[in-house]
């Protein structure tokens, strides 16, 4: 508790600094000054697998990042971060694509001229596509392939929404993705009113000046748009190899919500103190091997919760899988008062020690600066002063009433299905 009230805190003076949004040529720009040495910047699109037209596209525009540009080859663009000791990378989510940048304080000038160049002038060279972008769209597919719990993840989505949320990170096995295709989507997402730019370690202002003259020709639509998302639920189970897995979770619709998140910490087994087991209602019953994780994740319309369970054997897993569905069901008939102060301590400082580190904050403005929400850690944090008894009971009751999302890989003859685990 007293961990968790110094994090917030910490988090709410940081959250003092945040600057008001501002738009610069269009482009929506926050930054924080936490007065560390080095900086971060990262540009934020809504480019994510949800938008994509044609499956696999926003992985492939995502392994494009930082090729040859009208300013600089992609040689020339290592060789500028190498010399200025900056870090390049990017990442993609169902939402975002982010490029970001990690650099000494005061050469932001030189990395959001990189950054912003790959969103204004990509060349997208055939030869680059063959010889370096294909590879390594392949090698996210396999890695992918490989873990049964990305498997199990990718198929949760796809299950639990169906379209929009379901289209997956990966692309996949054989894709038909052409140089045509990547060249066409990235003309429809890089657009100023798309795009977001996130700074730590930066004064509000500065970026803002610079933002404005890299963006001032760039391109300016609306961009592409998804449906509204549904939940659906279902089961479904494939064969892999590792260990035995089975996600076990619900959906949600609308903006996240602290009661949802205090569920995930409520179910979460990982002890406060290594090596213990903790007291978690579901970590002391499991058998040996098995292991349970708690899987909560938010997006801008929708949320998907639940239980990530491994083991070496379908006997060992349907063992624990049982008592994560007996957990989940405990939750929504009530806990006791403080079970539930300890839920709401631990999605506080989940909250707030995730805004530690400068990935954190960008997830926390990044998540609300395209919805015009308050940008601000403090208030995310006092959601959960709110969350009582009845209110976290009637949200626990709501998902488990609903259809579940239950998802086997491994030996899918031996797997429990979700009925024999009591869904």
């Amino acid at each position: 508790m007293f961990a968790a009230r110094v994090s917030a805190r910490n988090v709410q003076r940081a959250a003092r600094s945040f600057a008001t949004v501002v738009e610069s040529s269009g482009v929506k720009v926050a930054a924080v000054e936490n007065g560390a040495p080095t900086s971060s910047l990262t540009v934020l699109v809504k480019a994510g697998s949800r938008y994509e037209p044609k499956e696999g596209v926003a992985n492939a525009l995502k392994n494009f990042a930082f090729k040859s540009t009208a300013k600089r080859t992609a040689l020339g663009t290592v060789r500028e971060s190498d010399l200025y000791g900056g870090v390049l990378s990017s990442s993609l989510g169902r939402e975002h694509l982010a490029l970001s940048a990690e650099f000494l304080k005061g050469d932001e000038d030189v990395f959001v001229d990189i950054l912003t160049s790959f969103i204004t002038s990509a060349k997208f060279t055939r030869h680059e596509f063959n010889e370096y972008v294909a590879p390594l769209i392949s090698n996210d597919t396999a890695a992918a392939a490989a873990n049964p719990a990305i498997q199990a993840i990718e198929l949760a989505h796809a299950i639990a929404f169906r379209q929009g949320l379901a289209s997956s990170l990966y692309a996949p096995a054989h894709p038909s993705i052409g140089l045509k295709d990547i060249q066409d989507y990235a003309s429809k997402v890089f657009t100023k009113e798309n795009i977001a730019v996130v700074g730590t370690g930066i004064e509000q202002s500065k970026l803002t000046e610079l933002v404005n003259k890299a963006f001032a020709n760039a391109a300016s639509s609306s961009g592409p748009t998804s449906s509204s998302t549904r939940y659906f639920g279902g089961e479904n189970r494939i064969e892999g190899t590792g260990p035995q897995t089975a996600f076990i979770g619900f959906g949600t619709t609308g903006a996240p919500s602290a009661e949802v998140a205090t569920l995930a910490a409520y179910l979460n087994p990982s002890p406060s103190v290594k090596w213990s087991k903790g007291t978690s209602p579901i970590a002391a019953a499991l058998p040996e091997g098995a292991s349970v994780q708690s899987v909560y994740l938010p997006y801008s319309d929708a949320s998907l919760v639940g239980l990530l369970v491994q083991a070496p054997t379908a006997a060992a897993l349907k063992e624990a899988g049982s008592i994560a569905v007996s957990a989940l069901k405990k939750a929504a008939s009530g806990i006791s008062q403080e079970e539930l102060a300890s839920a709401v301590a631990r999605a506080k400082f989940a909250a707030a020690s995730a805004a530690d580190a400068r990935a954190g904050v960008v997830e926390a403005i990044g998540a609300k600066i395209f919805s015009g929400s308050e940008i601000s850690l403090a208030s995310t944090l006092s959601a959960f002063d709110a969350v009582d008894a009845s209110a976290f009971s009637k949200a626990a009751a709501e998902l488990v009433k609903s259809k579940p999302t239950y998802v086997a890989v491994g030996d899918i003859v031996s797997l429990p299905y979700a009925d024999e685990l009591g869904l």
